[in-house]
């Protein structure tokens, strides 16, 4: 670990750095999670507003039911989204908001997706030229 500071509003001051380079570095593991395209969507998702499970199941397409309950709870322990129970109503409503820490990476991840939408027809333009270019 490398020293560093870093501060996420409502959350404690951060002394230590990983190094992502490092096999043992924990941050490897969050890298991997925060890299998965079912948390990139969910937490962009999450960031117009709280949801229920349903309702990012029909808003993110192509996720399954399994998929989706299983990020839901890794980004849950990881303190980026919050679940909500509301049992005074049946069936019980639970719902899905992104946390202050979420709030963080959403906003590092933003430029990213921008950057995709934008590009998209320029990677797809490289894709067809190396492809032509194997098949020769």
């Amino acid at each position: 670990m490398q020293e560093g500071t870093e501060t996420s509003p409502g959350y404690p001051q951060v002394t230590l750095r990983g190094d992502v380079f490092s096999a043992q570095c924990p941050t490897r593991e969050l890298l991997d999670r925060i890299a998965d395209k079912w948390t990139v969507l969910l937490l962009t998702m999450l960031e117009r507003g709280p949801s229920r499970f349903n309702a990012l199941k029909r808003e993110v397409d192509g996720v399954s039911q399994k998929m989706l309950s299983q990020t839901l709870r890794q980004l849950e322990r990881d303190g980026l989204v919050s679940r909500s129970v509301d049992a005074s109503v049946m069936p019980v409503a639970v719902t899905y908001a992104l946390t202050p820490l979420g709030g963080t990476l959403v906003t590092a991840i933003q430029p990213m997706i921008d950057w995709a939408e934008r590009r998209i027809t320029a990677v797809r333009d490289a894709r067809r030229t190396y492809d032509d270019r194997q098949a020769a």
